[in-house]
């Protein structure tokens, strides 16, 4: 097992004397072992013509000045100095053992930390995790009170898995901490014995070692939630659920559970009720509801998320990021002008604005007052915030497509720089060539156009196809993908592409097949699943198999709302108009889609709600469901009207 020593904290006083010759050992090591021999000759030669101390001009001098401060001269002396240069010699020539030992030694004499973190070096450089124990043991006795010997035989003891032994020093480092520090401590504990592998035994030495602080005023919220991250990542949910609650209940304030119930979310449904419960009160942090986006972002709520994050950005309109993810859910969710407010204020935005100029004057270069992100070089940092940049672009031109203004859509395009432009970027584009008549242009564009990183041979062809579907040539879109899949049989993504033209062109037993092909080659794609039992549904045949395929679907993706769609319209299919209605509604505040809204509004329409159908469809329509071939075909067979 690969074992690493412990970073260098600062530590507290141990009652010895600093020592710079041992500690620059212990850093430095064999490196030194070549400036040795000068550094000794130095120390130890005196000037044959220096005079005595007692005849020294500075003698009168000195008598009339102030007492001097004490000096703690180096432990570094001659038989420490041999005993040290021994061990380095030992350690140099691969004689890990004898090098521990010697090191070892001279840290017990000189009781000095750097040497005994130099012992324990040498023994994980040997691989030896029973010789780091003995010295971090040792260095422990000689030193009681140090809180670095502590903490090192925690992480030596998480590495070795070492964890019947575990409990005792990690309440250790607990209560060597200032009181006032102990929830900071607690709360790092999670993250501190995270290397360890048997979750379930690291969760039973902490609830030891945290026992004193479980029920503390000071340090009972930060040791409920510690526990309760434990016991999550020992697939403990349910305990992990009513750690939280206890420490939420303990002080509703406090971030610490919020973020544990956010994790909760996925296993323990029930968490998010805190969460909501939190970003209710009026000091609720901005930060936390950020994170309550990402969580509904992360089980696809894009509706939910939206009203989360315009809630966040009115508490801290600055955040400039947020702006760019709040324009590009509102692209998805087809609301273009509301997109565009959101994405010209992340455009307009002082932090893009500054960048933008800085690079302008530095000829392209990154600015030397921007600061990159912790581990990025000035390169990185600077593509990745001009992406983002080029991606509020991209999107500011869906949403003036989206509007039919397409010169407009046109011009944001332009903004881009060619030798930046990416397949994305090109699609879209060709798009606007289709709207203004210009499909053959359009393919030739997608074909030809030089863009930047490397492509799979399927995505011009997938980007084509998209094309001819927008112009309407749903049978050159299915000869395209139908050749494509000849070239590469195995493609379950050309397959499945090639399936979906299939069905808008009524080639139900085509469309059949290749997804039971899809299936076959890749078992867990539950879009083929889905797709398949939703056909049968919209068809009204084989409500059984249909509901069989739309299960398996939601089994391997249980947060997609098009699959929750499927499940509703199956049930309404099959008569259960109550199931229908949970489901519907659910898929339609996680996803405002047009087609969902189709679906929920027959449902209500089914159901007598007639006046909450019609507002269903409105906002359907709104969302850019003009001319959407779901909502059309369904309101002319209920007779229905907007």
């Amino acid at each position: 097992m690969k074992l690493r020593p412990a970073r260098p904290v600062s530590r507290p006083s141990t009652g010895v004397p600093a020592s710079p010759g041992l500690r620059a050992w212990a850093w430095l090591g064999a490196g030194l072992l070549a400036a040795l021999p000068a550094l000794a000759q130095e120390r130890n030669s005196v000037p044959a013509d220096a005079p005595p101390a007692a005849e020294s001009p500075a003698s009168s001098a000195a008598d009339a000045a102030p007492p001097a401060e004490p000096v703690n001269n180096s432990l570094l002396d001659a038989p420490m100095f041999y005993q040290l240069l021994i061990g380095e010699m030992e350690a140099q020539a691969g004689r890990g053992g004898n090098a521990f030992e010697v090191i070892l030694d001279a840290a017990r004499r000189s009781k000095d930390s750097a040497l005994f973190q130099r012992a324990i070096e040498i023994a994980v450089q040997g691989r030896s995790g029973d010789r780091a124990l003995v010295a971090v043991e040792a260095w422990r006795a000689t030193l009681p009170g140090s809180a670095e010997a502590v903490r090192t035989q925690v992480q030596l003891l998480v590495a070795l898995e070492r964890l019947d032994d575990l409990a005792e020093p990690l309440k250790l480092l607990v209560e060597q901490v200032p009181a006032e520090e102990r929830s900071a401590v607690i709360a790092g504990v999670p993250r501190f014995l995270g290397g360890a592998h048997d979750k379930a035994a690291v969760l039973g030495l902490s609830e030891t070692a945290l026992a004193p602080f479980v029920n503390a005023e000071g340090t009972r919220t930060a040791s409920r939630t510690a526990l309760g991250r434990l016991a999550l990542a020992a697939d403990q949910s349910e305990k992990a659920l009513g750690l939280m609650r206890r420490a939420n209940e303990d002080d509703p304030s406090a971030p610490g559970p919020i973020l544990l119930a956010l994790d909760l979310m996925a296993s323990q449904p029930p968490a998010e009720a805190v969460v909501r419960a939190y970003l209710a009160r009026p000091d609720a942090l901005a930060a936390l509801r950020l994170a309550y986006v990402q969580a509904l972002d992360q089980r696809q709520r894009i509706g939910e998320a939206v009203d989360q994050l315009k809630l966040a950005l009115a508490q801290q309109p600055e955040t400039s990021q947020a702006w760019l993810t709040l324009g590009a859910y509102l692209v998805e969710l087809g609301e273009p002008k509301e997109a565009i407010k959101a994405l010209l204020r992340f455009v307009d935005s002082t932090d893009v604005k500054r960048d933008a100029a800085e690079r302008a004057a530095n000829g392209g270069q990154q600015a030397a007052t921007t600061t990159p992100a912790a581990g990025d070089d000035d390169e990185d940092h600077e593509d990745r915030a001009q992406r983002r940049i080029d991606y509020a672009y991209l999107l500011l031109a869906q949403a003036n497509e989206q509007l039919r203004q397409y010169p407009e859509a046109l011009g944001w395009l332009d903004k881009v720089d060619p030798d930046r432009s990416d397949l994305a970027l090109v699609s879209r584009r060709a798009s606007l060539m289709v709207h203004q008549g210009q499909l053959e242009a359009a393919r030739k564009l997608v074909r030809e156009a030089p863009v930047r990183g490397t492509l799979e041979p399927r995505t011009r062809v997938l980007a084509e196809s998209q094309l001819l579907q927008e112009g309407n040539r749903w049978q050159a879109s299915y000869d395209l993908l139908l050749g494509a899949v000849r070239a590469a049989p195995e493609d379950s993504v050309l397959i499945y592409e090639l399936a979906m033209t299939a069905e808008h062109l009524k080639r139900y037993d085509d469309m059949e097949a290749l997804l039971r092909r899809v299936i076959t080659i890749k078992p867990d794609d539950a879009h083929a699943y889905n797709a398949l039992g939703y056909s049968l549904a919209e068809r009204n045949v084989r409500l059984d198999e249909a509901q069989t395929l739309v299960d398996k679907a939601a089994t391997l993706a249980p947060d997609d709302p098009f699959i929750t769609d499927s499940l509703g319209w199956v049930a309404f299919r099959r008569g259960d108009t109550a199931s229908a209605l949970r489901l519907l509604r659910q898929a339609y505040n996680a996803r405002p889609h047009v087609e969902v809204a189709a679906h929920l509004g027959e449902v209500l329409w089914a159901a007598g709600q007639r006046d909450e159908a019609t507002r269903v469809w409105r906002e359907g329509r709104s969302r850019n469901g003009t001319d959407n071939e779901v909502l059309r075909d369904t309101l002319q067979r209920l007779k229905a009207s907007l």
